[in-house]
């Protein structure tokens, strides 16, 4: 009994969960910052994924992936060290696919009975495919953000409402994802109090613009 509970919360999470952009047959998911996909993720870790289990079997199946963990970047008040991450065996009910052995993954998920859970409507992503700005985002500029709200902007016109709050407008100019300020931009609260988007990528390309630039 208590196996098909966790499994059935674990379905709902991963249906719930509206941190990445990705649609399959039967998943749909939002279009995040992934300022905002660490923001609202419990764990955020690098890792490679070793090994691969069908826990339960079915249409509503549970993969267990075992990860070699290479850093934590946010979640050390959840598990000290993560050794498995579930997901729904199903894309169509956004299970995410992880290739064995072979690449370093960038993997965020919610934790739920000390198991750390992920899917397609989170931000999973090969770490070598990830610009020098999210690498620096999800090591430090991110979390300064967490405090602040990412405006998506999908017709003109658009405005900030409040201080806290940086407009993002990738869906005006990018049809497909990741755009521009998702690639090199974290929304970052200043001393004055306000949220604006903060570049920094290296130290001669280290601007700060205002909540409606770029």
């Amino acid at each position: 009994m208590r196996a098909v509970s966790v499994n059935l919360i674990s379905l709902l999470f991963l249906y719930c969960s509206l941190h990445a952009p990705h649609m399959t047959e039967g998943c749909s998911c939002a279009m995040t910052h992934p300022q905002d996909a660490f923001c609202n993720s419990d764990i955020v870790i690098r890792a490679k994924v070793v090994g691969k289990k069908f826990v339960t079997v079915g249409p509503f199946g549970t993969i267990r992936y075992t990860v070699k963990q290479i850093k934590m970047y946010k979640g050390f008040d959840k598990i000290q060290h993560v050794q498995h991450i579930y997901t729904h065996a199903s894309e169509s009910l956004c299970g995410v696919k992880f290739d064995i052995n072979k690449y370093q993954y960038l993997i965020t998920g919610r934790v739920y009975d000390g198991k750390v859970y992920t899917g397609l409507c989170n931000l999973n992503e090969r770490w070598e495919r990830m610009s020098l700005a999210q690498k620096k985002g999800i090591n430090h500029h991110y979390q300064l953000g967490c405090g602040c709200r990412i405006k998506p902007c999908h017709y003109l016109p658009c405005f900030v409402t409040s201080k806290n709050e940086c407009l993002w407008t990738d869906m005006l100019t990018h049809f497909g994802y990741p755009g521009y300020q998702s690639r090199h931009y974290a929304c970052i609260q200043q001393k004055e109090g306000y949220c604006s988007w903060y570049r920094g990528t290296s130290n001669r390309d280290r601007t700060t613009t205002n909540a409606t630039d770029p």
